[in-house]
C-alpha cells in the first residue's frame, strides 16, 4: 500500500474544505481484506469480514435479503399486506405500517415486474429488486444489489463526530443531505423515510444508531432481530 505521503493518495484537497470536513478511513485495506470489492452474499465490515454469523444468505444478494424478510411466505413476492406484516413485526405501529405498505409497494412495484404489465395487486419481484434501487443515497447497495464495504464505512467516517461507529439524529439529517444528488426529489424522498425509519425502530437508549445496527438493516439480519425482540417482549 502506497504511503499517504504520495501526493497520489490523498484523501483530501487543500482547496475542497468539504474533503477535510468528511473524512475516509484510510486504513480500512487493513481492516478488512479487499474493502473496494463489492460483497455478493455478505454485508463485510471489519468487525464481521464473513458476514453476519449464523445469517443464511440462500444464494440471494445483500440487496435481495434485505427484501426477503418482508416475503413472509417465501414465494419471491412481495405483496402490500406482506410488507405490512413484516413493518408490524418490527415494531412499527399500525398506521405508519398501513401507510409505508401502500407506498413502498406502489414505488417498488412496477420497476421489479418480469414484463411490461403492471401489477394489479402491487408485488414486488425479489429477483428484480435491484431495478428499484434509488439515488441520493449511501451507494452501500451497487447498480446490482451488492454491498460495498468502503461505501458502507464512508458513512460512519464521513458522520459519526460524536461516536465513530454510531450516528446521532443530527449526523444523520448531515448525511442525508449530503447525500442529494441535484433534482432527485424520489430519491431524497426515499432516502428520508429509509433511514428515519430505521432510526425510530433501531435508535439505543442515547438516541444513538449504532454501527452494527445500520449494517443489519443491509442484509436484513437487524429486522430477525428487532423481530425476535418484540416476541420474546
Amino acid at each position: 500500500m502506497a504511503s499517504l505521503s504520495d501526493p497520489s493518495m490523498e484523501t483530501t484537497a487543500p482547496h475542497a474544505a468539504v474533503t477535510a470536513k468528511r473524512k475516509l478511513n484510510t486504513d480500512l485495506q487493513e481492516q478488512l481484506p479487499k474493502p473496494y470489492l463489492a460483497r455478493a452474499l455478505a454485508a463485510a465490515d471489519p468487525s464481521h469480514p464473513q458476514g453476519t454469523p449464523g445469517h443464511d444468505a440462500r444464494g440471494l444478494s445483500v440487496l435481495q435479503q434485505h427484501a426477503a424478510f418482508f416475503d413472509r411466505n417465501g414465494d419471491g413476492i412481495i405483496y402490500p399486506w406482506e410488507t405490512f406484516q413484516g413493518l408490524r413485526a418490527i415494531g412499527c405501529g399500525f398506521p405508519v405500517s398501513f401507510t409505508l405498505a401502500i407506498v413502498i409497494n406502489l414505488a417498488l412495484s412496477y420497476s421489479t415486474q418480469p414484463g411490461w404489465m403492471p401489477s394489479l395487486l402491487l408485488a414486488i419481484h425479489i429477483k428484480n429488486i435491484h431495478k428499484s434501487k434509488h439515488g441520493s443515497d449511501s451507494e452501500t447497495f451497487d447498480t446490482e444489489g451488492r454491498f460495498d464495504p468502503s461505501k458502507f464505512d464512508a458513512i460512519f467516517s464521513k458522520y459519526g463526530r460524536t461516536q465513530p461507529n454510531a450516528l446521532t439524529k443530527d449526523e444523520l439529517n448531515t448525511m442525508l443531505k449530503a447525500n442529494r444528488n441535484l433534482y432527485d426529489f424520489v430519491g431524497w424522498g426515499a432516502s428520508s423515510l429509509e433511514w428515519k425509519l430505521l432510526y425510530s425502530v433501531a435508535k439505543d437508549k442515547d438516541g444513538l444508531l449504532q454501527r452494527d445496527a445500520v449494517r443489519g438493516v443491509f442484509d436484513g439480519s437487524l429486522f430477525e432481530r428487532l423481530q425476535d425482540s418484540k416476541k420474546s417482549s
